[in-house]
This record gives C-alpha cells, sequence and structure tokens, in this order.
C-alpha cells in the first residue's frame, strides 16, 4: 500500500506554514482547517486567515486589536490578558473575524452594489449650487429639467487638476470597479465634452473624528482635501473624451478603511469658448464594490495611526444570507433608482440594519420625485 503522510505532523512547524500559506484562495483555507482536528488547531493558531488577509489587503496591517460586541468590556478592562484559555479565545476570534472577512470579501463576483454615500466636497465649482458634485450621483443628463454635472472653474493651465471627495455607505468597503462618465453640454455650440485627461482615486479617513449628520447638507464649497488621511492610492488610469460611462475595473479589489473616497481629475482638454479657458465637467461618479457594515466596522485609533476592527458574528450569518438572497434580484441600473425606492435619506445612510430585507430593485428607469435637500 501507498504509505501516506500527514506533513503536517511530521514536518518542522514552519515549513508546514510556508507550504500552507501558498493556499490563495479563502475556500481553501476552510478546507485545510477542516482536514482534521490537528490542521484545525494548526490553521488557527499560526493565523493562516490573517496572512491571506494582509496578502489581499495589507491596509489590515494597522489593525491594533480586533474586538467583538460581547467581549469590548472584557478586553477595555483588561481582565484575563495573562491567562491561557483568554488568549487561546482571542486567537480563535481573530482567526474567525479574517476568516469571515474573507468569506465576505469573496462574494464581490456575485453581489456587487453603488457604494457613494453621499457627495462631500470639490476643489472648486463654477456655479454653486447648481453645478455641485452632488449632480454626479445620478446618471441622467438632465434632472428635474435642466442639466445636470459638476463644473470645476475655469483655467487657464490645461495641466490643472481638481477634486471630489465622497463619503461611502460604508466606513468599511471594498472596491471593485470605478466608473466615470465626462459630461458633453449639449446646449453649447459643437456639444463639447469638459473630460479629463486621466484620473485616479484615493481611499483613506478624517484626521480628526466628524459629526455625518453636519456633512448630510449642502456639499461643501471649499476643497477639503486637508482634513482626511488617504491610506490608498490607485494608478493612474486614461480618460477618454467621450460621453459615456468610462469603466475601470480593479485589477484586484481594494479595501477603504474610514469610508471616504478621493477622486483626483488630472489635466483638462476642452476650452469654453466664451472665456477660453479650460474646464472638467462629469456628468455621474458610480463605484462597485460591497459595504462590509454592519457585520464589520472599524473604529480609528487617532493618536497611534491603528485602528480597531469591529466584529460581529451573529450580523455576519444575517449578512451571508443576505448576499445569497441577492443573487436572485435584478440589480440596480443606476443609484437614482435606489432613491426612488427606497428614500433619499434612507439611501444616503446605507439602508443596511439588522432585520431591514433586501430591496427588490425596480425594473423601470421613471424619474425620481424631486428631493428635499440638497437643493
Amino acid at each position: 500500500m501507498e504509505t501516506r503522510i500527514d506533513f503536517v505532523q511530521s514536518l518542522e512547524s514552519d515549513m508546514s506554514v510556508n507550504i500552507l500559506t501558498c493556499l490563495n484562495d479563502p475556500a481553501d483555507v476552510v478546507r485545510a482547517s477542516s482536514v482534521s482536528s490537528l490542521w484545525h488547531q494548526f490553521v488557527i493558531t499560526n493565523g493562516l486567515a490573517k496572512q491571506l488577509c494582509l496578502r489581499r489587503f495589507p491596509q489590515l496591517s494597522s489593525i491594533a486589536r480586533i474586538t467583538e460586541p460581547d467581549r469590548t468590556t472584557i478586553e477595555a478592562n483588561g481582565v484575563g490578558s495573562n491567562n491561557s484559555s483568554w488568549d487561546i479565545q482571542r486567537v480563535k476570534r481573530d482567526h474567525n473575524a479574517y476568516a469571515s472577512l474573507l468569506q465576505a470579501t469573496a462574494t464581490l463576483n456575485t453581489c456587487q452594489m453603488g457604494c457613494i454615500g453621499y457627495a462631500v466636497s470639490a476643489s472648486s465649482t463654477d456655479r454653486f449650487p447648481s453645478e455641485s458634485i452632488v449632480n454626479t450621483l445620478t446618471s441622467k443628463d438632465r434632472y428635474q429639467h435642466r442639466p445636470s454635472y459638476w463644473s470645476s472653474k475655469g483655467h487657464a493651465d490645461p495641466d490643472a487638476s481638481e477634486t471630489l471627495i465622497y463619503k461611502l455607505k460604508a466606513d468599511l468597503c471594498v472596491i471593485s470597479e470605478i466608473n466615470v462618465q465626462p459630461f458633453e453640454a449639449f446646449f453649447q455650440p459643437g456639444k463639447p465634452i469638459y473630460s479629463a485627461k486621466s484620473f485616479r482615486f484615493r481611499l483613506g479617513h478624517p484626521k480628526n473624528s466628524v459629526d455625518e449628520n453636519d456633512m448630510l447638507q449642502v456639499p461643501q464649497e471649499q476643497p477639503a482635501d486637508d482634513e482626511f488621511i488617504w491610506t490608498y492610492t490607485s494608478e493612474v488610469f486614461p480618460m477618454a473624451q467621450e460621453n459615456c460611462l468610462q469603466k475601470f475595473k480593479l485589477p484586484e479589489p481594494v479595501l477603504c478603511i474610514g469610508g471616504y473616497l478621493q477622486i483626483e481629475l488630472l489635466g483638462r482638454v476642452q476650452r469654453q469658448h466664451t472665456d477660453n479657458l479650460f474646464y472638467i465637467c462629469i456628468g455621474h461618479v458610480r463605484v462597485l464594490g460591497r459595504p462590509l457594515c454592519p457585520a464589520f466596522d472599524i473604529e480609528i485609533l487617532e493618536q497611534s495611526g491603528k485602528f480597531a476592527l469591529k466584529y460581529n458574528p451573529m450580523v455576519f450569518g444575517w449578512m451571508l444570507r443576505s448576499f445569497s438572497d441577492e443573487t436572485n434580484m435584478t440589480p440596480p441600473s443606476s443609484e437614482e433608482e435606489v432613491v426612488e425606492h427606497v428614500g433619499l435619506m434612507g439611501f444616503l445612510l446605507g439602508g443596511y440594519h439588522v432585520g431591514i430585507e433586501p430591496v427588490a430593485w425596480p425594473d423601470d428607469d421613471e424619474e425620481m420625485d424631486e428631493p428635499d435637500v440638497f437643493w
């Protein structure tokens, strides 16, 4: 008979870890932990789920601690910090949190959705508020019978850049695709398209704690870039001078820690005939991915630059069931359909609370009623 050897049991621990860290699929880590009680303990003790998480999302290296709702008080008081049984529980809890995070992000291919919550600010606005950044939240080039777009101020330098900042639907989101549509000024001679030459995006969090209820008012007219710490910067994507939704799918999903997105528009291509200045005008911005709240959340530890990852196992189970239900739904074609169905404020705040049934997206594309805020 063929001789079979359990390499985890026979090899040195470091060698076994090197072998198992070659696993790239979260499902393989789960399968490895199910081979035997020895393998299960080995996977947990050596933090293989954590290592795979860090390879996929290097920003997670800033995690200072992981908390669960029923253990936060114990950790805060330092009870059991020298107790071996408590250390075992902590290791198991960390493994479950990282494994669950991998499982949640693995559903992105079938469960993507729009992740923008609301508009925060633009580096400049030509006519505020009629040409405000908030107009980029709808995909229509007309809203309530008037043009709908954001416009920068005019600039003589074609290399001058602009920035748009948005709050995502959760402080922890996985982003897989960015869509940007330049605006075609159909009301001007020749219908010029005021695109940028290229763009890149950044993800991060505010430098100081903010009251998000205050930010739900009219977006700021002045630049707000200095108020944030950007922890991720993308490559530069070329932008075509075309009136279409230009889709930029990321090679690998990116984790946003902090819930804020900055889109930097680099360079200008179109002069306005009335003043001979260069402008950038954007009709629509869409971000596809998945908010991980409320099963996962973060607390930024301002002094250290680290953050605490909050993990709720019970809510995570609900979220997985929600993911499964959504695979049988017709996805929304645009953010305004979501607004029409669940109400503007519910949409801006995300609408993700335990016990709320998933939204059944409408198939029609009728224009939504006029909102009570922003305009």
